[in-house]
């Protein structure tokens, strides 16, 4: 697929569009929701999805004029159809349908998932099949086998709780506000990460490469309550720097067992987790000592954001005008996969 394509990414609290030009990115606007959801602790869904209604356009003229394009200059238009929170993905997809129709463009619905993926794929990585990547966010945690981009095989995910989940989580229960990655990470950097011992889901259970974190969530909660208020205030930095180790560390450990499993020369970290300083040393260790090329996007490509969703758009089939129309949002993933 060549040409122009304006994208649009609203399947949770971030509001993004970005212009991309084949591997180039010409513009990628982000307008965060994170300060809006911080007084409830999460994202609401229904003030998400209304704060997209308020700013999706803006956002989408800002990322035509930083990239000195205007709608006739696109050749395709690319929105994130699945999975997220059905009400912000409704606001995506049907602006990107209404843009679609009244200019003539093809369409391409585009699964968040493969966005994570593709984000690799974008300039100055520019990584080329084949390798195994890691998606970790609030929602998901798997490792697929990219043979190919257009069709990602999946090796494992959680069982459980995502990665991010549990971040947040546990950020929570030690009194960091919402969002709690950034706050835990910088809070762990003070403290000792092999002062507690955590559980590791699924940890001696063979060569699998399935994810586990609902036992280290409840782990440390019965840390902190044995501690008492006092104690958990006075072991806050090694709390969180343990905590945070228990559920990275597996993370690199398994990529890189993908990695040796399918015999791959490249690995990519992808999603909101893969922001996590601690996670992107451990994977650029473990690659370094097995002479692998390891892909880890900019900071910005890793939260949500509209310019994977239009690498993605290259291995994703387009929908001619104007038989779209009928198309709609899902909530969900497809079981097992990522959805062409």
């Amino acid at each position: 697929m060549t040409g122009v394509v304006l994208a649009i990414e609203t399947s949770c609290d971030e509001t993004a569009s970005a212009v991309v030009d084949g591997r180039r990115i010409l513009s990628s606007i982000v307008a965060s929701q994170a300060e809006l959801h911080s007084v409830y602790g999460g994202v609401v869904p229904e003030v998400a999805a209304r704060h997209h209604l308020t700013t999706v356009n803006a956002v989408v003229d800002e990322a035509l004029r930083e990239a000195g394009v205007s709608l006739n200059d696109i050749a395709r238009i690319a929105v994130t159809r699945r999975p997220g929170l059905i009400g912000a993905l409704l606001v995506g997809v049907a602006t990107a349908k209404a843009l679609a129709y009244a200019t003539g463009k093809d369409l391409v619905m585009v699964d968040h998932l493969h966005g994570h993926i593709a984000a690799v794929w974008l300039e100055p990585l520019s990584l080329d099949a084949p390798f195994v990547a890691l998606t970790a966010s609030g929602g998901h945690t798997r490792i697929d086998l990219v043979d190919d981009y257009a069709t990602p095989q999946l090796l494992g995910q959680t069982l459980d709780d995502a990665a991010g989940e549990a971040i947040d989580k546990g950020a929570r229960l030690l009194g960091i506000p919402y969002p709690g990655g950034p706050g835990l990470e910088a809070l762990a950097r003070e403290g000792d990460p092999t002062a507690f011992d955590f559980p590791v889901g699924l940890r001696g259970r063979g060569p699998g490469l399935d994810f586990s974190y609902a036992g280290v969530k409840t782990a440390l909660l019965y840390v902190a309550r044995d501690l008492g208020d006092e104690g958990t205030t006075a072991r806050r930095a090694d709390l969180a720097a343990s905590y945070q180790e228990a559920i990275v560390r597996p993370l690199a450990d398994r990529l890189m067992r993908a990695a040796e499993i399918h015999g791959v020369p490249a690995v990519s970290i992808g999603g909101g987790v893969a922001a996590n300083g601690r996670l992107r040393h451990l994977v650029e260790e473990g690659a370094a000592s097995r002479g692998l090329r390891v892909a880890i996007p900019d900071r910005s490509l890793c939260t949500d954001n509209a310019a994977m969703i239009g690498a993605a758009a290259a291995f994703s089939p387009a929908i001619p005008w104007p038989r779209y129309v009928g198309e709609d949002a899902i909530a969900t993933a497809p079981p097992g996969g990522i959805a062409a």
